[in-house]
């Protein structure tokens, strides 16, 4: 994967995060959601690439862009083919309601190396470098605990289990409670949640719950380029998805690896905070036409982690960026 082209993705989730974040506190999650997708969707022409999107904003006849199959990018001869999965507004809700931990999140991988995930929920675990390979999906969340507790040389009082805040996940909160380990509940979306795992001054240790699957394989890519854990199992809700399933060639017992969500060691991921968190700062609009923005880019091939604080004189953007 081209450092630059890597680079580059920086710039797409900016421009998406920053129309994205005037809606912050607004009460119209759609809204922002469709402005985060105007921008991002216009930002992805102006790259040098021959891509198509694998995760995004749903099927063609739900989406007007950044749908599934979408060919995206300059398109060239010689660009390079890559697949993309978007998440222009991860956190819809968060915005609307002027809550915290929305981004703006891409992530991209040569062609035909990112799972084509089904818009549908997906039982997830992740953990960070420290914790790989002594947790496992299959295993009782008791067994995960008293093993990530030994890996990562922590009393079980002081290991924190993320997951989304949802009635769904009452039975692993009582039982997490009882094995005497803290809970931090998120909101809405999980792929910060998932990637909190990789970073000791942001309170996470492992990731359990239901959740998306486009979102879980967007958090896929995240903890490859950082070199931890992830699992997924598909959780069809009726025949329809099931369905859905069979057409898009993905098994409903499966457990997905890190390594069937995103296969080889080219892949890379973006994501701008929209509304301040943890880990990435959301937008500031510090003065008229002036704005900040705090993104983390990662590139697999050569493990770099990158956060780049950035100011934005709005006024002197191109259309296209705007």
């Amino acid at each position: 994967m081209d450092r630059n082209l890597v680079l580059n993705l920086a710039r797409v989730t900016e421009a998406a995060a920053l129309n994205g974040a005037k809606w912050l506190g607004r009460g119209d999650k759609n809204a922002a959601d469709q402005a985060a997708v105007d921008s991002m969707r216009k930002m992805f022409d102006t790259i040098d690439i021959s891509g198509t999107v694998v995760i995004g904003e749903g099927e063609i006849d739900e989406a007007p862009m950044l749908y599934i199959g979408e060919k995206i990018g300059q398109r060239h001869a010689d660009s390079p083919k890559i697949d993309i999965a978007v998440d222009p507004l991860d956190g819809t809700n968060a915005v609307a309601k002027g809550g915290t931990d929305a981004i703006a999140v891409l992530a991209v991988a040569p062609e035909g190396h990112l799972l084509n995930a089904p818009d549908m929920y997906m039982n997830k675990l992740a953990v960070g470098p420290k914790g790989k390979g002594v947790v496992s999906i299959e295993k009782p969340i008791e067994d995960n605990l008293i093993a990530l507790s030994k890996a990562l040389n922590k009393d079980m009082s002081d290991i924190t289990v993320v997951m989304l805040d949802r009635p769904r996940h009452d039975d692993y909160a009582k039982r997490i409670r009882k094995m005497g380990a803290r809970i931090r509940f998120i909101q809405d979306g999980d792929v910060l949640g998932a990637i909190a795992t990789c970073f000791d001054h942001v309170s996470g240790d492992i990731l359990i719950g239901s959740g998306g699957a486009p979102e879980g394989v967007l958090a896929a890519v995240a903890l490859k380029c950082l070199g931890g854990q992830f699992e997924g199992i598909l959780l069809p809700k009726d025949d329809e998805e099931k369905a859905r399933c069979e057409r898009m060639g993905v098994q409903c017992d499966k457990v997905y690896t890190i390594d069937d969500l995103v296969k080889g060691n080219e892949s890379a991921f973006a994501a701008t905070g929209v509304s301040h968190g943890e880990l990435l700062d959301g937008v500031n609009f510090i003065s008229k036409n002036v704005a900040t923005t705090e993104t983390l880019v990662l590139r697999q091939e050569t493990g770099t982690v990158r956060f780049i604080k950035a100011v934005h004189h709005l006024d002197k953007k191109p259309e296209y960026a705007k």
